[in-house]
């Protein structure tokens, strides 16, 4: 079955350059296209895609509010939110990632990036690269107003599973964990998969923001 993906943007041509590109992928299937975020809430009732690629600045509804919209929605296979930005600094990116997004990418981003984009996404992980994940937290966690979790909803975990929290905020995938901790990496992914069933969250970029929210992970220049 391709990966059924939704394009949001205000902008026509845009949404046709991502529809066009993302349609050279076998894999993948453009279902539907949403100019505002109203419009990307009701076509995710209808279309039920896998993926939807979220602009943030649009009329109307914006990317974020549609976002906690659509991913607050009891459903049995929430879509996968990827948000689209010009900026990788941008303020609203860290509120997606607050509200359910499972990652964001540069609008400028290759062809190949984006299709590869729309796979990991599609696949439960989060797409945070640990530059990009270190230097947007930094920026936006340090702000007292996003930090909301208690350290004791952490209370849950072993401490093993609160090191690999640590290390899912630092940005590392399976492997790496599996190579900082000598384990395998088997192993390493079913501490992931307990520590996000324990903090009920959705993929590795709701890990992220817990981590910083709950002070396990201190914002800062060497944040993690």
């Amino acid at each position: 079955m391709p990966i059924r993906v939704l394009v949001v943007d205000d902008q026509a041509l845009v949404r046709a350059g991502f529809r066009v590109l993302l349609e050279t992928a076998e894999d993948i299937e453009v279902v539907g296209e949403a100019e505002n975020g109203e419009l990307a809430v009701d076509a995710v009732a209808e279309l039920m895609p896998d993926v939807v690629l979220m602009d943030v600045r649009m009329p109307m509804v914006d990317g974020l509010e549609a976002t906690r919209r659509i991913l607050s929605e009891p459903r049995k296979d929430p879509p996968r939110v990827l948000v689209l930005t010009t900026f990788d600094a941008d303020e609203y990116v860290y509120e997606a990632l607050r509200v359910g997004a499972s990652g964001f990418l540069l609008k400028d981003t290759e062809p190949a990036q984006l299709i590869e984009a729309v796979r990991v996404v599609a696949a439960g992980d989060a797409l945070l690269a640990p530059s990009v994940t270190r230097r947007l937290i930094t920026e936006f966690a340090s702000r007292p107003e996003v930090r909301k979790a208690s350290p004791s909803a952490l209370g849950v975990l072993t401490n093993r599973e609160r090191e690999i929290l640590r290390l899912v905020a630092q940005g590392l995938s399976n492997d790496s964990i599996a190579e900082a901790l000598f384990i395998s990496p088997a192993t390493a992914k079913t501490h992931v998969s307990r520590v996000m069933m324990k903090l009920h969250a959705h993929d590795r970029a709701a890990l992220v923001v817990i981590a910083y929210e709950t002070g396990l992970v201190v914002p800062g220049p060497h944040a993690g």
